[in-house]
């Protein structure tokens, strides 16, 4: 293996992502094109938010010969850069091949996730529960699931139960409170409502959609009830 390439993986693996990045960039001006160092760039990139030059490398590692773990993760990982960059038709692609490939409780997760954005709510709501039925402890698809049954007042309480379990197994995740918090305002629990969102607030200083969340409770407390 290039050496270049070799002391990039150790930085990356390390979460030194810049140091592995300098590493990458010179193990390519030293090697011949190679899927292993598109995928760890593609890696250390998306790590890096650097996504637009992520998504070139990755899909090197898709259109290759390359393994099919590597090819399965390289998917995984566009679907993600393509969910949060709201590119969702594009992440549902991904999620998609990798759902028809392997039964894999994120992909059926990030797949639930870019449904509902487009407003596909049923066919969401069945690829989170999928996702359970894979892995019953997948945080992701509990909160997604939780706060769909709230958002859509399918099934409060079950809403508000499955965004507090996926706090208790991540309560370090800034999204699952969020979730929480607004299962609560919408069950009218603008206590907890308070309580759970700024709590998201103080673990993710400085987000928008969190603040404007806190925001609607409090008003809705001085109003005195949700809209």
């Amino acid at each position: 293996m290039n050496k270049r390439l070799e002391a990039g993986i150790r930085l990356y693996h390390a979460h030194r992502f810049e140091q592995a990045l300098a590493e990458f960039r010179e193990a390519e001006k030293e090697m011949p094109p190679s899927p292993e160092l598109d995928y760890y760039l593609g890696l250390c990139l998306t790590q890096l938010a650097r996504y637009e030059e992520a998504l070139l490398s990755l899909e090197k590692v898709v259109t290759s010969q390359f393994s099919f773990f590597h090819t399965m993760q390289s998917r995984m990982v566009l679907g993600y850069v393509y969910a949060i960059t709201a590119r969702h038709r594009l992440a549902q692609f991904e999620f998609a091949k990798v759902c028809e490939m392997l039964q894999s409780s994120q992909a059926y997760a990030g797949l639930g996730y870019v449904l509902y954005a487009q407003g596909s709510t049923r066919e969401a709501i069945e690829a989170l529960k999928k996702a359970l039925e894979i892995d019953p402890r997948n945080a992701n698809a509990m909160n997604s699931l939780g706060f769909i049954n709230c958002e859509e007042r399918i099934d409060l309480p079950r809403g508000i139960q499955l965004c507090r379990q996926a706090v208790e197994i991540n309560p370090r995740n800034p999204a699952y409170h969020d979730s929480l918090g607004w299962a609560y305002y919408r069950a009218a629990n603008l206590t907890e409502a308070k309580a759970s969102l700024r709590r998201a607030l103080d673990l993710a200083p400085g987000n928008r959609e969190i603040a404007v969340h806190l925001r609607e409770v409090l008003d809705a407390m001085k109003r005195g009830s949700p809209a």
